[in-house]
């Protein structure tokens, strides 16, 4: 009997679990849906959003290439970003691609699941919501930052902590299938990603937090590997598990977090973006939840879970 897999959030954490978790496909019989914020604002995607009023597509865009098992010059080609500065600049073809299936198939909703036709993929992809969010944060001296980019990529300064993020408008309804899925998941896993603009901007949505929270799924939590300055500077393992915790109303049964020690010289890279290796201060088995401490660091100059260690860990919780 198959088991479903409900993965939250967006950006390249997201599709680094899908990855792993595709893989293990292979030996396991597994359904599996993700679920990915909205709420993005930058680079292609806001500029399409704002000229054509469309669902900012990047970090669904990841997740369909990433699970797709069309040919590797077509994923390559939907992911290829055109240079320089002009109209065509920094655009993807897949946000393009996105953009023309949107105003033909009449939805966000629509289009994605047409692009994952397109690009024979067999898992679900749903946007959390398919209305036009706009991701808000209140900072500790109370100032107000709207969008998720500014928020992202800070223009005040960035030692000052979030202290609430929102959507606005805040009655968005989540997609259809979205709390089915969460409902019915054997497992849940949230994340890696960024806290405040990949991770929570799903939670907001009314109805997903409480649906996780009531769902008989396991629920993992896989914490980030380093820090950010804006988001998460100098936040431990424990912030990240309390913020998420407290947005869901309930404990988590897992939380996965990274044992492996970068190499010094990409250590040394995250120096000039004030980022750090987030530091596990969590005990193996707190109560009814249970730290897997476990090295899930992948090879290469930036810090990223490996998809093939997180897809082994996550399938022996099913």
């Amino acid at each position: 009997m198959s088991k479903k897999v409900v993965t939250i959030g967006g950006g390249a954490g997201q599709s680094r679990v899908l990855a792993g978790l595709k893989r293990v496909k292979e030996l396991k019989d597994l359904e599996v849906t993700a679920i990915v914020t909205a709420a993005d604002s930058g680079g292609s995607s806001g500029r399409l959003r704002d000229e054509f009023g469309v669902h900012p597509w990047g970090d669904i865009l990841r997740c369909i290439v990433g699970l797709s098992d069309a040919a590797e010059d077509l994923r390559e080609l939907f992911l290829y970003r055109f240079p320089g500065t002009g109209n065509l600049g920094q655009h993807t073809v897949g946000n393009i691609i996105l953009t023309a299936l949107n105003q033909l198939k009449g939805s966000p909703l629509e289009a994605v699941l047409a692009l994952c036709h397109l690009l024979h993929v067999r898992e679900m992809v749903l946007p959390v919501t398919e209305a036009s969010v706009q991701l808000c944060a209140r900072l500790e001296d109370g100032t107000i930052v709207r969008g998720e980019h500014n928020i992202d990529a800070p223009k005040y300064d960035p030692h000052l902590h979030i202290k609430e993020v929102w959507l606005e408008p805040r009655d968005c309804a989540p997609v259809p299938g979205v709390l089915l899925a969460i409902a019915t998941a054997d497992l849940i896993v949230l994340g890696p990603g960024d806290l405040y603009t990949s991770i929570i901007p799903n939670l907001l949505v009314p109805g997903v937090a409480q649906t996780i929270s009531q769902a008989r799924a396991k629920k993992v939590f896989v914490c980030s590997l380093m820090t950010k300055l804006g988001e998460t500077h100098g936040f431990k393992a424990s912030d990240f598990l309390a913020l998420i915790e407290g947005h869901l109303g309930t404990r988590l049964d897992f939380v996965i977090c990274n044992t492996a020690i970068p190499a010094p010289e990409v250590v040394e890279s995250y120096r000039g973006e004030h980022a750090d290796p987030v530091a596990v201060d969590l005990e193996t088995g707190q109560g009814e939840r249970q730290i897997i401490a476990a090295d899930v660091l992948g090879p290469g100059m930036r810090a990223r879970h490996d998809p093939s260690k997180l897809g082994l860990l996550l399938a022996a919780l099913l």
